[in-house]
Order: C-alpha cells, then sequence, then structure tokens
C-alpha cells in the first residue's frame, strides 16, 4: 500500500482510538510534554512586569518557539520515516494512528462542551465552572444565557484547533504537519495573551506564538466555516463572510459565525464583537445542538481528507 493509503487508514484508526478510548494519561500525552516545555522556557523568557516595546523579549521567545518546534517535528520525522520504512502497511497505519491520535481530541472537546448544559441544569455557579475549563475569560460575571453563548464559542472555535486545523495538516505534510500545528496551537494558548498571565508579561514574548497559530490555522479555519455552513444547508454565505471578519482574531470568526447562523443565535464578546447580532438567545438545548452540527462536519471533514489522501495513490499508481 502507497503512504497515501496508509495515511488515509491510520487517520481513521486515529478517529477510531479517539472515539472509543479519548486521550492517553498525562503521563504519555505528547501535547502535555509540549505544554511542560514551553511552561519552563516561558517562565524563563518573559518578563514578569509590563514593559514597553521589548523586542528582545520578542526575539527570544521566538527563537525558543523555533527550537522547540524544531524538536517536535525532528522527532516526528523520524518516527515516521522510520515506520514507513520498517513495518508492514498494516502495522505502519496502526502505528502512525497511535501517534496521530493525541494531535486530536474531538471526543474531549465535545464532552468538555456538551458537560455545560448539564453544569447549568444543577446551578450557575457549577455551569460557570465547568466553562471555566474551556475559556479564559472572566466566568463568573456571566450570565446563564452568556455562559451557553460562551460554550458554543467554544465548540466551533476549538473544532478547527483540535480536530480540522490537525487533519489538514496531516493531509498536507503527514505526521511532522500535524506535530507543527499542535505545537503551535498549544505555545499560542500558553503565550499569545496580550498582557499578563501567570505571573508573566506575554505582550511581547507571546507575538510570534500568537502570530504563527494565526498562519498556521488560516486555511482550517475557513475549512471549518465552511464545512459548518455545508451541513447545515445554510444559504447565507453573504452573512458567513460578513460576519466571520468582526472578531479580534482572523480565525476564530469563521467558525463561530457558521455555529452562529446554523443554530440561528446570537452569539457575542460584549464590547468586543457580536456574531449573527439579529439572531435569539442561546437555549436550554442550543449546546447540544452545536455537538450533533459539529459531528457532522467532522464526519465531512474526514471524508475529505481521505479522499485526498486515497487520489494521492490514484495519481501515483
Amino acid at each position: 500500500m502507497q503512504t497515501g493509503g496508509i495515511f488515509a487508514l491510520a487517520l481513521l484508526i486515529a478517529l477510531a482510538v479517539d472515539h472509543r478510548w479519548g486521550e492517553p494519561t498525562a503521563r504519555w500525552h505528547p501535547v502535555v510534554w509540549m505544554g511542560r516545555a514551553l511552561q519552563r522556557v516561558g517562565d524563563a523568557t518573559a518578563p514578569t512586569e509590563p514593559t514597553g516595546p521589548d523586542m528582545t523579549s520578542f526575539w527570544r521567545a521566538a527563537l525558543c518557539w523555533c527550537v522547540l518546534a524544531l524538536i517536535g517535528v525532528a522527532a516526528a520525522v523520524l518516527l515516521q520515516a522510520a515506520i514507513l520504512y520498517y513495518a508492514p502497511w498494516w502495522l505502519a497505519s496502526v502505528l502512525l494512528g497511535l501517534l496521530i491520535k493525541p494531535m486530536l481530541a474531538w471526543r474531549m472537546l465535545r464532552s468538555e462542551v456538551t458537560a455545560v448544559e448539564d453544569a447549568l441544569a444543577r446551578s450557575l455557579p457549577q455551569g460557570q465552572a465547568q466553562l471555566g475549563r474551556l475559556v479564559s475569560r472572566d466566568v463568573h460575571v456571566l450570565g446563564e444565557v452568556q455562559v451557553r453563548e460562551s460554550a458554543i464559542e467554544s465548540l466551533a472555535e476549538n473544532l478547527n484547533d483540535s480536530v480540522v486545523a490537525p487533519i489538514f495538516w496531516l493531509v498536507v505534510a503527514g505526521l511532522p504537519g500535524a506535530v507543527l500545528y499542535r505545537f503551535a496551537n498549544t505555545a499560542d494558548a500558553m503565550w499569545g495573551y496580550p498582557g499578563m498571565r501567570g505571573g508573566r508579561y506575554w505582550q511581547w514574548a507571546g507575538k510570534w506564538a500568537a502570530r504563527a497559530d494565526d498562519v498556521l490555522s488560516w486555511i482550517p479555519a475557513r475549512i471549518t466555516g465552511v464545512a459548518l455552513w455545508c451541513v447545515t444547508g445554510c444559504d447565507r454565505w453573504s452573512a458567513l463572510v460578513a460576519n466571520a471578519r468582526r472578531t479580534p482574531s482572523p480565525n476564530s470568526g469563521w467558525p463561530m459565525t457558521a455555529m452562529a447562523l446554523a443554530l440561528g443565535v446570537r452569539l457575542s464578546k460584549p464590547g468586543v464583537y457580536a456574531l449573527n447580532p439579529e439572531g435569539r438567545s442561546a437555549e436550554p438545548g442550543d449546546i447540544a445542538r452545536s455537538a450533533a452540527i459539529a459531528s457532522r462536519a467532522v464526519g465531512c471533514v474526514v471524508m475529505l481528507a481521505v479522499c485526498c489522501l486515497v487520489s494521492m495513490v490514484v495519481v501515483r499508481a
């Protein structure tokens, strides 16, 4: 079997493992290793108090990002090459599938988001606490409707970060591509802040990580938005394009707007943006509906990815 077919099967195996078992334990999770390395390097790189323009912190953090990314990509290149060279196709598919799995987190994302509605059914503080596991904003000032809106936004945005983008880069560059994206996204989550976080000032030290994630997410975010738009049969393409530009991020507006239009709800961050502003407020059941829509979008993206990988076999035959 040619490489494209092996990767197509490996992707399906990775998704099957994710569906059945979810995430590996922290001890064996590559993304956890990335996070620990970024934490240690960040503590030694970012200043502890606000500063003016600080190009020293910027370039130091950028160099550290590149070194850590190179280590992860190099490890992925060596593992992939060894597996493809020495293992028979069926074993190579299984091994690559197990290595790809930690780069994807669909089951965990869906579970954490749908748990917000369950928590809200018990009390608002419990709903806020569950949402706090997903977002960085101050959840304690949010009402019930805002908690639901934030959960739906988190599902849509992270659908790209945790599923679609890793699959896209897997198709483009194999396991090293998926590893690079996951590293960049983890670095952005830890370093890509415009101010203080965790006792460190990231305005300059985090710029490279934030921009790298923006670049690597640019195409996948739009694929995510289009997939959500397609699976719901929405015909408001102009509304999707117009609303997607309202968020400060160049990418998150696409999946969030598509989900808002699909549900017919208004998603907003006060003083920052309002997506589908004429929509209704989020209601009980909307989080479950958003998860169902996202599941269909994942199926659509996986089918497209498998077709692309299999087509590589046909072209080379």
